[in-house]
């Protein structure tokens, strides 16, 4: 099995800043793929940034020059750098990976965080 667990999520108000981490624990044997998505109540789901373990990165048309996604494969730890932060980024910041787990039963598969809120305040 794999966790992960997200912090850094809190109360900021419109124009400043925060970052996420995700550490990924467990018995991984390979992460691929990471990313951020966040979700606001009565809505889906949505995709914020992920980035691959040769980290390349897509962005959110509407967290682009604002979010820096990066890892730390090292670590198996992701970080979401939020700048310039604005009301409508408020919702639960969710982190996602694509892991493979170690053998002798080695398996791809998507975990994902129990989720971090993050309020921005006008």
């Amino acid at each position: 099995q794999v966790q992960l667990v997200e912090s850094g999520g809190g109360l900021v108000q419109a124009g400043g800043s925060l970052r996420l981490s995700c550490a990924a624990s467990g018995s991984i044997f390979r992460i691929n793929a990471m990313g951020w998505y966040r979700q606001t109540s009565g809505k889906q789901r949505e995709l914020v940034a992920t980035i691959t373990d040769g980290a390349s990165t897509n962005y959110a048309d509407s967290v682009k020059g604002r979010f820096t996604i990066s890892r730390d494969n090292t670590k198996n730890t992701m970080y979401l750098q939020m700048n310039s932060l604005k009301p409508e980024d408020t919702a639960v910041y969710y982190c996602n990976a694509r892991a493979l787990t170690r053998p002798p039963m080695p398996v791809w598969d998507d975990y994902w965080g129990q989720g971090t809120q993050v309020t921005v305040s006008s």
